[in-house]
C-alpha cells in the first residue's frame, strides 16, 4: 500500500469533522486549550482584551441559567493574578456562520449577573474598523460588560507572529502552538480567509459603471464596509508574512466615528467611483495607500517619499531611482517641487532611468517629495479565485510592498566628519588689538604671535 494515502497523526486532527457544530466545538476547544498551555500566546490574546498578566484558565460549554432558560456559551476564559480575577464568556462561530444579536445579548446579561468582565466573540467576520464589533447589540447592555471580537484571521496572525518571530520559551509549547497553526490553516477547520464582497457587490459595481449609484442605496454602505474589512484583512495577512503588526492607517476621527468613515467612503464611491484605504507598516518609508477605481477597473497602490534635503534636483531623482533598480518599468513616479501648487512632473520609471530631468519641471525649485505608484487590473467577481476583486487587491498590495516599499529607505544626511590637520586652514595674522593674551584652541602653534602681543599671560 502506498504511504502517500496515510494521514499523519496530529495533536488537533481535521479528520472526522462532521457538520458545523462539530467544527465549532473542535475549534473552540483547540484554541482555548492552547491559550492555557502556551503562556506567551495566551498572554498576547488576553492582553488585547483588557485582562491582566496572569495565569490563564479555559473551559468549554459552561452551563448558565438566565431566567428559566439554560444557556451553554462555547467557552470561558479566566485570568488570575494575585487576588484579581478577570473572566470572559466566549462565543465562537466557524465557516460562514454569523454571530446572532439575540444570543450575544443573552450572554451579556449572563456575564452581568455573574459579575464577569467581558464577552469575547470569535468568527470569520471582520469589522471594518479595529475595535468595532461586527454585530449590533443594545448599547445599554455594555455598561458593565465589555464586548470584544477576534476574527479567526487575527488569531492565526498572532499565533504565527508569536511562534515564528517573537518566540516561545518552551520547545514543547512551541510545537503545540505550531499544531494549532497547522489546524487553523486547514480548510476544514472553519477558520476561513476573507472570501466575499457581499451580495450587493454586483449591483454596486454595475451602478458605478453606469453612473446610476446613489448615496442612499443600501448596497453602497455594505460594499464600503466590506472594502474596509478587506483592507484590515490585508493588514493581518501582510503582518503574518512580515512578523510584525500591520494596521489600517486610520485617523482618530475615523476610529472614534466608524459610521462617519463609512459615509465618507460611500460619498467617494458615488462621486468618483473609487474606494480608498491606507496601510501602516512599521519601519516603512511611508503609508501604503490603496485605491480601487471601479470605473477604470484598476487597483492603484502608491507611497509618498520625502526627497533628500540637499543636492541638486537630478541628484535627488537619482537617489530614488537607485533604490528602485529592481522595480518594474511600468511604475509611475511623480515629483513635487517646493512651494508648487497642484501635481508635479510625472513619468514612468523606464523613462526616468534614461533621463532623470523628465521629473524636473523647474530647475530653480527644490524637489520636496516623490510619489511612487503602480496600477494593476481589478477583478470583478465578488468571491475569490481567478478574476476576483478580493484577490486582485491582495496581490496588488503584496506585489507593491515586495517590489517597491521594502526597498525604499528614507534619506539621511551624512554625519559630520572630524577634521584632520590637513583640513585646518592656516590662521591669518590679525591686529594686535584683537588678540587675546590667553592661550586658545584657535591659536596655531606654527604661527608666532603678532608683534606687540605676548604669548604668555
Amino acid at each position: 500500500m502506498s504511504e502517500e494515502t496515510w494521514l499523519a497523526a496530529r495533536l488537533i486532527p481535521t479528520s472526522g469533522i462532521n457538520g458545523a457544530e462539530e467544527q465549532e466545538r473542535r475549534a473552540t476547544s483547540a484554541l482555548l486549550a492552547v491559550m492555557s498551555a502556551v503562556r506567551e500566546f495566551g498572554r498576547v490574546l488576553t492582553h488585547s482584551l483588557g485582562a491582566p498578566a496572569g495565569t490563564v484558565q479555559t473551559f468549554i460549554e459552561v452551563p448558565f441559567k438566565l431566567g428559566t432558560q439554560q444557556f451553554f456559551p462555547d467557552g470561558l476564559i479566566r485570568v488570575t493574578r494575585g487576588q484579581r480575577q478577570w473572566t470572559a464568556l466566549v462565543e465562537v462561530k466557524t465557516g460562514s456562520n454569523a454571530l446572532r444579536t439575540e444570543q450575544l445579548e443573552a450572554y451579556l446579561d449572563i456575564a452581568r449577573e455573574q459579575g464577569f468582565d467581558a464577552l469575547v466573540t470569535i468568527s470569520n467576520e471582520i469589522a471594518p474598523v479595529p475595535g468595532q464589533h461586527p454585530t449590533v447589540v443594545d448599547r445599554r447592555k455594555l455598561r458593565k460588560v465589555a464586548l470584544y471580537h477576534l476574527p479567526w484571521s487575527e488569531i492565526l496572525t498572532q499565533a504565527v507572529i508569536q511562534k515564528e518571530y517573537r518566540g516561545v520559551a518552551d520547545p514543547d509549547q512551541a510545537w503545540v502552538l505550531g499544531e494549532l497553526i497547522r489546524y487553523l490553516e486547514h480548510p476544514r477547520s472553519g477558520a476561513l480567509e476573507f472570501s466575499d464582497m457581499g451580495p450587493a457587490w454586483v449591483s454596486v459595481r454595475d451602478g458605478v459603471s453606469a453612473g446610476t449609484l446613489r448615496a442612499n442605496d443600501s448596497g453602497a454602505a455594505e460594499v464600503a464596509g466590506r472594502f474596509d474589512a478587506l483592507i484590515r484583512y490585508a493588514c493581518l495577512r501582510l503582518g503574518r508574512q512580515l512578523g510584525t503588526e500591520v494596521t489600517p492607517a486610520l485617523s482618530r476621527r475615523d476610529l472614534a466615528d466608524p459610521a462617519g468613515r463609512s459615509q465618507s467612503l460611500v460619498s467617494q464611491l458615488v462621486t468618483t467611483g473609487s474606494l480608498t484605504g491606507s496601510i501602516r507598516i512599521p519601519g516603512a518609508v511611508g503609508t501604503l495607500q490603496v485605491t480601487a477605481d471601479l470605473r477604470a477597473g484598476q487597483i492603484l497602490c502608491h507611497v509618498d517619499v520625502d526627497a533628500p534635503r540637499s543636492g541638486r534636483p537630478t541628484t535627488r531623482v537619482n537617489w530614488l531611482v537607485r533604490q528602485l533598480k529592481d522595480a518594474p518599468d511600468s511604475v509611475r513616479i511623480e515629483a513635487f517641487a517646493m512651494h508648487a501648487r497642484g501635481g508635479g512632473a510625472t513619468d514612468l520609471l523606464r523613462r526616468v532611468r534614461e533621463e532623470p530631468t523628465t521629473l524636473i519641471a523647474d530647475p530653480s525649485r527644490e524637489l520636496r517629495a516623490f510619489r511612487v505608484a503602480q496600477s494593476t487590473p481589478a477583478g470583478t467577481k465578488r468571491g475569490t479565485g481567478r478574476g476576483a476583486f478580493i484577490d486582485s487587491v491582495l496581490h496588488a498590495i503584496d506585489d507593491f510592498y515586495e517590489q517597491i516599499i521594502q526597498n525604499l529607505k528614507p534619506w539621511m544626511p551624512a554625519p559630520p566628519r572630524l577634521r584632520t590637520p590637513d583640513d585646518v586652514a592656516p590662521v591669518e595674522p590679525v591686529a594686535a588689538s584683537l588678540v587675546s593674551t590667553a592661550i586658545s584652541s584657535q591659536d596655531s602653534p606654527d604661527l608666532d604671535p603678532p608683534s606687540g602681543a605676548s604669548a604668555t599671560p
